[in-house]
């Protein structure tokens, strides 16, 4: 009789301040699905993360689920009631996609998968297109559909 496969974990689930710090040290991208334990993760984006993984099949791309109330670092991102993706790299947030659009998700991952892959392959620095301090600002404007350098994303197409 075979042996069942092993089920590999597609998304971490980080809780606490200690699981943030200690993902931030992964190599590659990190796709971050912050959320409101009142709300819950967004469900509707497993299935797109799932297609990418197994079309990219990195091991320089992560994926997690990141319960804001629990976690100080996110705590800008408290009281918002729209899905909010954080792309890091290095330990650094280097794009912000608010909103659930799925093509504008993919473009974005796979953009910044390139990215860290040329820095990794070839030397040199992630360049950083935001700063936390620079998206909760923008957060905290109403209506503002403003970012640095083109880094922030609304959840409309391009």
């Amino acid at each position: 009789m075979a042996a069942k496969k092993k089920e590999v974990l597609l998304q971490m689930n980080i809780t606490s301040q200690e699981l943030w710090e200690e993902m931030l040290c992964l190599k590659g991208l990190i796709v971050v699905d912050a959320f409101q334990v009142w709300c819950g993760p967004c469900k509707t984006v497993v299935d797109l993360f799932q297609k990418i993984r197994n079309e990219v099949g990195s091991n320089l791309l992560h994926f997690a689920v990141a319960e804001v109330d629990s976690i100080d670092a996110l705590e800008g991102y408290r009281g918002q009631c729209q899905p909010v993706f954080l792309f890091y790299a290095e330990g650094e947030l280097v794009a912000v996609v608010k909103g659930v659009n799925a093509p504008l998700l993919q473009k974005t991952i796979l953009e910044q998968l390139a990215g860290q892959r040329k820095v990794l392959e070839h030397g040199g620095e992630q360049v950083l297109v935001i700063s936390q301090m620079e998206d909760r600002a923008l957060s905290e404007e109403e209506g503002s559909t403003a970012a640095p350098q083109g880094a922030q994303r609304e959840g409309q197409a391009d």
